[in-house]
């Protein structure tokens, strides 16, 4: 298991004396007996010694006593003999080859046990000799692989971990200080200090030989003294992981402030997928620090389910996410199967994670996870090969923007193997003012700087795009506004108003009036094309093009729906509903309709036949009507978002509330707005045809109507 990165102050005779001269005197002294159970003598002033030995050890765990119901070997009178002796002295100089701090002691891996976990025992001698009425207290190892109860004379003072009865595997935690009150020790019949015998029972995890080297038991001593100094260095040594742990905490704001700028690219820009992958990677990457501060700083995570968290589901997730970041950002499109293998790579490399870990030793057998470890060894260094050639191809097309995300991407790749450099006790940690940064720390800040500038260039071109766009719009509007008449034409017998209100800035709403003199009449197409936006203004500008053309050969609205027909049929998804009308000067009004709603006359629908829209088949067939208007006959024109008006609850404007408002005098700007004020999502376009009466009455009283 990763231990927790802090350092506690460790003092021997010499220091100790120097520091406290104001203090009583103390007097320490480690003898090495030939006896079977060596006895550490020690004399306590106020201050603390380092337990560094002689210490018993012994690997396995220790029979129950049937009559105490306590461990035998925390017997004080248990035999030890026989058992092995280690010094926890640390050499000089020496340091935590993962955790990086000094006074490091190789554990019991290392000491003639490779490869063993499971429970041992350490047990020690100690004689203290203290003033009637003083306190003792002893706080735990610093550094210990994974979970150990504390013995004093056989009664259980407590434990680092939650050991419970009946269970053989204990919960753990990262290490973090600990301490626990000694009993008052009773002074020997000619008045010698008192001795007690501290035992120490040890768990250590399956998985802590994956992630340490020299792992097992104690990697530092054990502190013994007066109380109050101990419990002052227990609240420095508190001090120290929270410090040990802050850049963690600045890590997980930094990646959370990193996404929340990501997700408002988002919004600002959804055609680009980058800004939301890269949004997901952050809240990834914050979550994982946020999580390790959690895990050290508090009991409310085991270490089992930190490393399940981190190893098995966070860090692949994160792994393959990078991958298809760069993929996305650089524009790659072959092989068009690397979103599909980065997938699969990563479900892979989470399961070789769960298995090849020990996380699951109870169920998963050793050589089985040894197999699966060296699988997830082989996927990362394919996840190192392929964001290689991304990083290759990026820079081949993209130039020195690729050149810029280069050493970020080197600096994950080699984060990814973290774990196994520091097994290999390459240093992987430091500790600048006393905070603990890792490699892979510095290659997560060295990628968000890349990425912060990259984003900063991407933005600046994306607004540049918009601002383009932006123009072009405004011209697509220009060439609507010619488009569609804002002045209609002057038609003898006939008063015309329009009134036309896009959902967008360029709306896919139609309509011409085009007057012939030479016979008084007028010609009138109006429809609505399929889809909003440019693209619907683009197919406008055809059928506008398209009707004045076929307008200077033919005023017959049938052909004129036949020639739009025509002109659409082909071109995809070009599609338009479409009315044609021509109202003679004598009030003889023939209409071709291809799926427009049907105009009103005097309030009412006009019945007409159902026909399929333009641009489907070519030979589609059209329905044609013919009737009358008579003088002050109104004739209503008007597009599909009138009905489709939709207000906050989802219920439309519909049908029902168009005949209630066209059976009272009303003009085309009334319709236009009630619909808009209730809710409009499409354009929105309504005409209006007034017939004005004629110098020579007509005796005419009722339309007309003929249908083929």
């Amino acid at each position: 298991m990763r231990r927790i990165l802090f350092s506690l102050l460790t003092l021997d005779g010499r220091r100790i004396a120097s520091s406290l001269l104001l203090l009583p005197l103390l007097a320490f002294s480690a003898v090495a007996q030939n006896a079977p159970a060596p006895t550490t003598n020690i004399t306590l002033g106020q201050s603390i010694v380092a337990l560094n030995g002689p210490w018993k050890f012994h690997i396995g765990d220790s029979p129950i006593d049937p009559q105490t119901s306590r461990p035998e070997w925390a017997d004080p009178n248990f035999d030890d003999s026989q058992w092995e002796t280690v010094d926890l002295t640390p050499r000089a100089g020496s340091f935590d080859p993962t955790a990086g701090y000094s006074g490091y002691v190789p554990g019991w891996t290392a000491k003639g046990h490779p490869g063993y976990w499971g429970y041992a025992w350490y047990r020690i001698r100690v004689s203290t000799a203290a003033r009637h009425g003083q306190k003792l207290a002893l706080a735990g190892p610093a550094d210990v692989d994974d979970a150990y109860q504390v013995f004093a004379n056989g009664r259980l003072l407590g434990s680092f971990g939650k050991f419970k009865a009946g269970r053989r595997r204990p919960v753990i935690y990262y290490s973090r200080p600990a301490m626990f009150p000694l009993p008052q020790p009773e002074a020997g019949n000619n008045g010698d200090a008192a001795a007690q015998v501290l035992a120490f029972r040890v768990w250590m995890e399956p998985n802590t030989l994956r992630f340490e080297p020299d792992p097992g038991g104690m990697h530092s001593a054990p502190l013994l003294g007066q109380a109050g100094v101990v419990t002052a260095q227990y609240k420095l040594a508190w001090l120290e992981v929270v410090r040990s742990y802050s850049f963690n905490a600045i890590l997980a704001v930094m990646f959370l402030l990193l996404a929340l700028m990501a997700f408002s690219l988002v919004l600002l820009d959804r055609s680009d997928p980058v800004y939301r992958w890269l949004a997901g990677v952050f809240l990834l990457t914050a979550a994982n620090a946020g999580n390790a501060c959690l895990a050290v700083w508090t009991q409310l995570e085991g270490g089992i389910t930190f490393n399940v968290a981190q190893e098995v589901c966070v860090g692949p997730l994160i792994t393959g996410g990078w991958v298809m970041v760069w993929w996305i950002w650089f524009r790659l499109r072959r092989p068009a199967w690397m979103p599909k293998l980065v997938a699969g790579l990563t479900l892979l490399y989470m399961l070789s994670q769960a298995l090849g870990q020990d996380f699951f030793f109870t169920a998963i057998p050793h050589p089985v996870g040894v197999v699966f470890h060296s699988v997830s060894l082989g996927i990362r260094l394919l996840f190192l090969l392929l964001l290689a050639g991304i990083a290759v191809e990026g820079v081949r097309q993209q130039g020195w923007e690729g050149g810029l995300a280069l050493p970020a991407m080197l600096l994950v790749s080699i984060a990814q193997f973290e774990n196994d450099l520091g097994i290999l006790h390459i240093r992987t940690f430091w500790f600048p003012f006393g905070a603990q940064v890792s490699l892979g720390q510095i290659a997560d800040i060295a990628l968000a700087a890349a990425i912060s500038a990259l984003l900063l260039r991407r933005l600046l071109l994306s607004l540049r795009q918009q601002r383009e766009l932006a123009l072009d719009v405004k011209q697509a509007q220009q060439v609507q506004q010619v488009l569609i008449p804002a002045e209609l034409p002057q038609v003898p017998g006939l008063a015309i108003e329009s009134e036309y209100r896009p959902a967008r800035e360029v709306g896919g709403d139609f309509f011409q009036i085009i007057p012939h003199e030479s016979d008084g009449s007028v010609l009138i197409v109006v429809g609505d094309v399929t889809g909003h936006g440019l693209q619907a203004g683009m197919l406008v500008a055809l059928i506008v093009g398209a009707i004045r053309s076929t307008a200077e050969t033919t005023a017959d609205p049938l052909s004129m729906i036949e020639a739009l027909n025509r002109r659409l049929c082909g071109r995809g998804h070009a599609h338009a509903t479409g009315l044609a009308l021509r109202i003679a000067s004598d009030g003889a009004v023939t209409l071709a309709n291809a799926g427009h709603l049907p105009p009103y006359l005097n309030g009412k629908e006009l019945p007409m036949e159902g026909a399929l829209p333009l641009g489907m088949f070519e030979s589609a067939e059209f329905s044609l009507m013919q009737f009358h208007l008579n003088e002050g006959d109104r004739l209503i024109l008007m597009s599909d978002g009138v009905a489709e008006a939709q207000d906050e609850e989802g219920h439309l404007f519909g049908f029902e509330r168009i005949n209630e408002l066209l059976h009272q005098p009303i003009t085309a700007a009334q319709v236009a707005t009630a619909a808009q004020t209730f809710g409009q999502q499409d354009d929105i376009s309504v005409l209006r045809i007034v017939r004005e009466p004629q110098p020579v009455e007509r005796v005419d009283s009722q339309p007309a109507m003929s249908f083929r």
